[in-house]
């Protein structure tokens, strides 16, 4: 089995695409990109678009490459968009491509009706239908029920988890769950996996309880106790928070306990974390980001 992480915060952009390969098949889960249209009053410094823009063409190269396809769910970050902002990835740059795979993905009547229409976008310009998956096996692959994108109740979205297994590897692929509740955490460790990439909290939204918080960390040690190999990362590495807090559960683990450009050996790039830096360092001139919108809303016409 081959594990490749193509996009997530610790390397530059929102989301968590990756390609997994196995003897016949190369599935890529959550085709998506993003960039978090403001942060702290500011839109993303010209340094991250250039950085997501690099990672937006990987993953198409990835469409193209794919057997199969995994919706985790309809997140403008984890799938490409009808409707995409300058920061995300065009259903129309990609269309070509999905015609020719396995789409998989969660029954939309799981999400809200904005998440149903970009799953029907996609079916659409596709001309594939997604097949449910949820609860599902498919040889190697197997997928979760829906379990809450965060906390049970807080919005209607669910997500879905995928574990694909490979002779004596197994890779679970946990998309925003957050950690926070017990239920997928247990899930995860039922599948007895090797490596694992699950989405941390978002310690950058100042709305948790420290009950909340408390949760997340009970759970992240829990898994760190069972899987050889953690990787946290995506929401958690939107803020510096969220870098100490993974730093913390790595201090306190006896397992391996990674970012996923760590996993990737690359240069760890928390440009979303660092953006207030990146604009103090690199000023940007004002106008700038509407002279980009226009320039690539005709580039992609």
């Amino acid at each position: 089995m081959k594990i490749e992480i193509i996009s997530t915060e610790s390397l530059g952009a929102r989301g968590m695409c990756t390609m997994v390969e196995v003897t016949n098949r190369r599935i890529l889960i959550d085709p998506g990109i993003a960039l978090g249209l403001l942060r702290q009053g500011l839109f993303p410094h010209p340094a991250q678009i250039a950085r997501g823009a690099e990672l937006r063409e990987r993953i198409i190269h990835a469409c193209t490459q794919a057997t199969d396809i995994v919706f985790s769910h309809y997140h403008g970050d984890h799938i490409p968009l009808a409707k995409s902002n300058p920061y995300q990835l065009p259903l129309a740059r990609v269309a070509t491509y999905l015609k020719n795979t396995r789409l998989w993905g969660m029954n939309p009547h799981h999400a809200s009706p904005i998440m149903q229409a970009r799953a029907e976008d996609i079916e659409t310009v596709s001309g594939t239908a997604i097949e449910t998956a949820e609860g599902q096996c498919d040889g190697e692959i197997q997928f979760s029920a829906p379990v809450p994108h965060g906390c049970y109740g807080s919005e209607p979205n669910m997500v879905m988890m995928t574990c694909i297994k490979d002779n004596d590897l197994v890779f679970v692929h946990a998309s925003d769950i957050q950690l926070i509740e017990s239920d997928p955490v247990q899930w995860i460790i039922n599948c007895r996996p090797d490596v694992v990439f699950v989405s941390g909290p978002p310690l950058y939204l100042h709305i948790f309880s420290s009950d909340t918080r408390k949760a997340a960390w009970d759970n992240a040690r829990a898994l760190a106790e069972m899987v050889p190999t953690l990787i946290i990362d995506h929401h958690l590495l939107r803020s510096w928070e969220g870098i100490q807090w993974l730093a913390e559960v790595q201090h306190h683990s006896q397992t391996r306990v990674i970012c996923a450009a760590d996993h990737q050996h690359k240069k760890r790039r928390f440009l979303e974390a660092d953006r207030v830096h990146l604009y103090q360092e690199q000023p940007v001139p004002e106008g700038w980001h509407k002279a980009y919108e226009k320039n690539w809303n005709k580039i992609i016409q």
